[in-house]
């Protein structure tokens, strides 16, 4: 019996003209999608043809590509009653990846808020064919997710922790139900699945033409053939947009051009980290015991064997994910371009690569092994590093969207739209997604690092997502601090932060060492507590130069600052925590501003986030027509911490400065010499500890670090990273921006009252408004609904981490936010969010782990008090002693 390998052998020698389809395409459209790319299509048309109609001279928004992504942001920019959308298509909708799309929809997604754009999806595919006119294809039987080992189903207990708090179905289902809802599977392969009732396929051409029915339908125009031919910024922050047809002058532009978003981008002088993978899929013609079924079974993915199976007619659809040094990039799109010419047209297959993937899928459905194949479709997909889109406006470009990346467009599509259209017409994003920000790549992201980092993301596709999750692939760039190889000969255990190398732990001696990921507590669990340990006796240090850092001068500095941020700003030498507000009152970000002189302000900002508030500053600086200057010093600019309560006693061994506490009191800042390099030294610490912070030129990071462990070393000075820094900041009750507080969240709720200002004045004397001041007092005035609070968890061998479920009484009622285990405590605690009633200490709920429901006791917070307040005290009781 010939194996279903040998026939795609056969079939890869002489591609059939059969193309097993639902997309309407026309037997010359499939010839010529299935033919190989010739020379000839390389040389550049005089003429793209003729437009579909009269070209408009202006527009609000200009989007360039006419995908589903394109299409679905135009039509809800128009639903929302934004006038003159325009989009732009080079050729015809859906050329590029769009239409040759397997069309998978799924509400399942790692990512937390990511869950949101597929849940919206899922339920516009229900609703669009009526609104539009235009039929979709929309076949939901639901998805399930193959559990074949106990780590699998590990992996879908972590996701169902994460998933009870949100909206949409999924649970775990024993084999048997597995197998009743897909009896072809191989029933020795099979523990369980996480199943999706809701999913499903959706026809990608026929999504496309209903979102373009539904923007002509609420006022867009849609011009094609329209290729982009140039793009200018003008002084007033709009830009003009080349065609060969004419110009328009659009008052933004938005990139949703896929595989031609990279070209779009070098349009505009920026390097949009993309790149274009072969992904296969195979269609068989029909099977008989699919034939069979009583109903259209549901979409699989077999974890373990890297790919996806759905019913196409009465056949199976097929698409692997091959590994990583067998799947194919298109190099040569990304150095050169895609070629002239390319639209509907396909790769050749090539069936030697995804072997091992058929094998596995033959295994688990065994009727795949004397299946007739239909075609095999080879297109190009767009990737970017980390497999998520850039989606979001631009850092340094004005009124510049981009919508590229979508790997998995199609599900994206309805969700991406409305998050787009939404944060555009309100001026903040709806909720927040960082994650997939357009500006968590900067220069660091060279073609190499972009080239392995996609092979990495493609070919791991489907490999267990463990908390924590650490991966290799690329590293490391440029960012590394000047004691990169110093830290890691002393044992450090690097994690990667935008581009950087920062130690999240230190294996020393006897420690187990490596990257060893796990659902439990795991090889550092014992080392942080030991990094604890010497902080809290003695004193570490910590290499922080991830941080970002920012100076903003000039005569309006602090009038624009003034405006961003909620708290007061600091005195000249002293530091203030403040938090920039949405209009809506949402936390963007937070910032430690530290005023160096009337007219100079030093911001710093976490990693993850450097560009993301940069542009939220420098878009304000603009549009408000402030006079300031921002640079930008992440990069130049290194930073060492000192923590513990022997960190004064080293300190001045290495300084002529002053730094008792009534010279150097607590969040000040003295620009001084430390062991020779200097630097600005800032009496804060995430730890709450006693410690400082100095920011000083990269290329002395060595100099300044060798000179604080010599001087460390009588008072038994040591290294910690970021995990025992996360310890310490959650027991001292420190937020973290990002967990506790972002864009889904408002200050007062987040426990962030005593830095909102309602009443603050300027130096000038003058009451001070700042963004979202209305919101917060709204708020205030309306009460709020929720809080959040500190849970000790009764756990065994696992801790909290964020996103877990809470319930009470079978019913949720919230989410944790961050976890730890409290080496104070000698316990797990998480942070999280309750109804306001359920806040009180004492209160007892149920935190979801692992399939398990452990106690967790609402507890006052902080459950330590920082080195500050715990000084203070002391003061008080010796004085009233």
């Amino acid at each position: 019996m010939a194996s279903m390998v040998l026939r795609l052998c056969m079939l890869d020698k002489n591609i059939t003209k059969r193309f097993l389809t639902n997309r309407k395409l026309t037997f010359s459209e499939v010839q010529r999608c299935l033919s190989s790319q010739s020379s000839g299509d390389d040389k550049r048309k005089t003429s793209s043809g003729r437009l579909n109609k009269r070209l408009k001279e202006t527009a609000e928004t200009v989007i360039i590509g006419g995908g589903c992504v394109g299409t679905s942001i135009a039509y809800h920019l128009a639903k929302a009653g934004m006038k003159d959308v325009v989009l732009l298509e080079k050729s015809e909708l859906t050329a590029g990846s769009t239409w040759h799309a397997a069309g998978l929809t799924t509400y399942f997604n790692p990512g937390i808020n990511a869950k949101n754009l597929h849940y919206y999806s899922i339920k516009l595919f229900e609703t669009l064919e009526e609104e539009t006119g235009q039929q979709i294809g929309f076949h939901n039987p639901g998805s399930i997710r193959l559990l074949s080992t106990p780590e699998r189903m590990d992996e879908a207990r972590y996701q169902m922790q994460r998933q009870g708090w949100n909206k949409a179905p999924q649970w775990i289902i024993s084999a048997e139900e597995v197998l009743e809802k897909f009896p072809l599977l191989n029933p020795d392969k099979i523990l369980g699945g996480l199943y999706n009732p809701e999913d499903g396929h959706i026809d990608p051409y026929s999504l496309t033409q209903a979102y373009a029915a539904g923007a002509r339908k609420y006022g867009a125009d849609i011009y094609m053939p329209a290729p982009v031919i140039g793009l200018t910024s003008r002084s007033d922050g709009g830009w003009d947009v080349e065609t060969e047809h004419g110009m328009i002058a659009a008052k933004r532009i938005v990139n949703a051009g896929g595989i031609w978003g990279q070209e779009l981008g070098r349009m505009v002088g920026i390097e949009l980290p993309l790149v274009p993978v072969h992904h296969q899929y195979v269609v068989t013609s029909t099977i008989p015991e699919v034939a069979a079924l009583k109903h259209e079974v549901p979409v699989i993915r077999d974890l373990e064997g890297s790919y996806y199976c759905r019913q196409e007619r009465s056949g199976l659809l097929f698409g692997p994910y091959e590994k990583e040094h067998m799947m194919r990039l298109q190099e040569d799109w990304v150095t050169d371009g895609v070629p002239q010419g390319f639209g509907k047209e396909l790769y050749e297959s090539d069936l030697d690569r995804i072997q091992e993937n058929v094998e596995h899928a033959m295994e688990m459905i065994p009727v795949l092994a004397t299946a007739d194949i239909q075609s095999v479709v080879s297109g190009p997909i767009i990737y970017s590093p980390d497999l998520l889109p850039l989606m979001g406006p631009y850092q340094g470009l004005r009124n510049y969207w981009a919508a590229v990346g979508f790997s998995y467009g199609i599900i994206h599509s309805g969700g991406a739209g409305k998050y787009l259209a939404d944060w555009i017409m309100m001026g903040e994003p709806p909720y927040d997604l960082i994650e997939m920000d357009p500006n968590r790549y900067g220069k660091w992201t060279t073609q190499e690092y972009l080239f392995k980092k996609a092979r990495e993301s493609y070919g791991n596709n489907n490999l267990l997502g463990y908390p924590k999750e650490d991966r290799l692939g690329g590293r490391p760039t440029e960012r590394i601090s000047g004691i990169y190889e110093k830290l890691k000969r002393r044992g450090a255990e690097y994690g990667f932060h935008s581009g950087w190398e920062q130690p999240h732990w230190f294996a020393l001696e006897g420690d187990e060492a490596g990257y060893q990921p796990s659902f439990h507590r795991t090889n550092w669990h014992k080392p942080v507590g030991r990094e604890y340990d010497m902080v809290m006796k003695r004193a570490g240090i910590m290499d922080l130069t991830p941080f970002a850092k920012f100076d903003v001068k000039g005569k309006d500095a602090g009038r624009l600052l003034d405006y961003l941020v909620a708290n007061r700003l600091p005195k000249i030498g002293h530091s203030a925590v403040c938090h920039m507000l949405t209009p809506r009152g949402r936390v963007y970000a937070e910032i430690t501003i530290t005023r160096m002189s009337d007219e100079h302000f030093f911001c710093i900002t976490g990693s993850g986030s450097e560009l993301h508030d940069l542009r939220w500053i420098e878009d304000h600086a603009v549009n408000g027509q402030f006079d300031v200057s921002i640079t930008n010093h992440t990069d130049e600019m290194g930073a060492l911490t000192i923590a513990g309560p022997a960190s004064r006693d080293i300190l001045s061994r290495l300084t002529d400065a002053d730094v008792s506490n009534e010279a150097f009191p607590f969040m000040s800042m003295q620009e001084i010499t430390v062991g020779g390099v200097p630097v600005r030294a800032i009496r804060i610490s995430y730890t709450g500890e006693l410690g400082w912070e100095f920011y000083h030129d990269r290329s002395e990071t060595e100099k300044l670090y060798d000179a604080l462990l010599v001087a460390g070393e009588p008072f038994g000075i040591g290294d910690f990273g970021v995990y025992t820094m996360n310890v310490f900041r959650i027991e001292k009750g420190f937020r973290m921006w990002g967990q506790e507080m972002l864009t889904d969240n408002n200050p007062i709720e987040a426990g962030l009252s005593m830095f909102i200002k309602m009443k603050k004045i300027f130096l000038c004397f003058q009451k001070c408004d700042f963004i979202g001041k209305e919101a917060i007092q709204k708020i205030k005035s309306e009460g709020l609904t929720r809080k959040l609070v500190l849970l000790k968890v009764d756990t065994d061998n696992i801790d909290p981490e964020g996103n877990e479920t809470i319930r009470l009484n079978d019913k949720v009622v919230g989410n944790t936010t961050s976890g730890c285990f409290s080496y104070h405590m000698n316990q797990s605690v998480a942070y999280a969010y309750l109804p306001v009633e359920l806040g009180k200490p004492g209160t007892v709920v149920k935190v979801e782990l692992l399939g398990n429901h452990y106690d967790g006791t609402v507890i006052e917070e902080p459950m330590l008090l920082t080195e500050p307040s715990r000084a203070k005290l002391k003061s008080k009781a010796q004085a009233s002693g």
